[in-house]
This record gives structure tokens, C-alpha cells and sequence, in this order.
């Protein structure tokens, strides 16, 4: 499955802004991930939800602030981020697990990786 993101661009602290991720394929089958990398920065985990039951886990610096959704009949997957902050600054990438142990945030996990939005939070 090929995945793009798309939705990134600038917002000023406190924003909001939601993300696209569309996939060629089917994500049913699927867990769903949006992982962030920083300039100079290692990339981390962000949220991730099942595939079919609803489940979704975050990190704890997003937690609250920022909604993962799926359609699957679209094959798309969204994130919705609000209370922006600056640190919120990055390169964002959705990507795809048929891992059990997906909810794990393990990036290892993740099978499929599609190429990523920036997203810049200005103070």
C-alpha cells in the first residue's frame, strides 16, 4: 500500500490544523500510525488506532491534543491537532502495521511509510 500525507503547512501557537493521509490501497487491514520527526531529531511516535475496533493510543505529549481518525471506505486515515505548539514542529508521516503489537508505537512495526507534511508552529 502507497500512502501520502498531505495537510501541513503554518499555523501560529494555539492553531489547529488537520492532517491527510490517503492510501493507494485498502487500510482495512491495517493499523494506522502518524509518526513526527523534528529537525535534528530522532522520529517519535504520535498516535496510532486499530484497524477495525476503534482502539487508539497517543503520546504523552500530544495526548488531548491531537484526534487520530480512519475512514476505511475512503482509505484514509486523519489527524487532527489543536493547542498547537511550537515544538509541534516537524515533518509528520502516516504509515501502516500488521503488527499485533502495533499500539506499541514501535516504528519497527510499521510496514509502510508514505512521504511526510511539514508542520510549523510559529511562537
Amino acid at each position: 500500500v502507497q500512502l501520502q500525507a498531505s495537510g501541513g503547512g503554518l499555523v501560529q501557537a494555539g492553531g489547529s490544523l488537520r492532517l491527510s493521509c490517503t492510501a493507494s490501497g485498502r487500510i482495512s487491514n491495517y493499523h494506522m500510525g502518524w509518526f513526527r520527526q523534528a529537525p535534528g531529531k530522532e522520529r517519535e511516535f504520535v498516535a496510532t488506532m486499530h484497524r477495525s475496533d476503534g482502539s487508539r493510543y497517543y503520546s504523552d505529549s500530544v495526548k488531548g491534543r491531537f484526534t487520530i481518525s480512519r475512514t476505511n471506505i475512503k482509505n484514509t486515515v486523519y489527524l487532527e491537532m489543536s493547542s498547537l505548539k511550537p515544538e509541534d514542529t516537524a515533518v509528520y508521516s502516516c504509515a501502516a502495521s500488521s503488527s499485533v503489537a502495533y499500539a506499541t508505537g514501535s516504528d519497527s512495526l510499521y510496514n509502510y511509510w508514505g512521504q511526510g507534511t511539514l508542520v510549523t508552529v510559529s511562537s
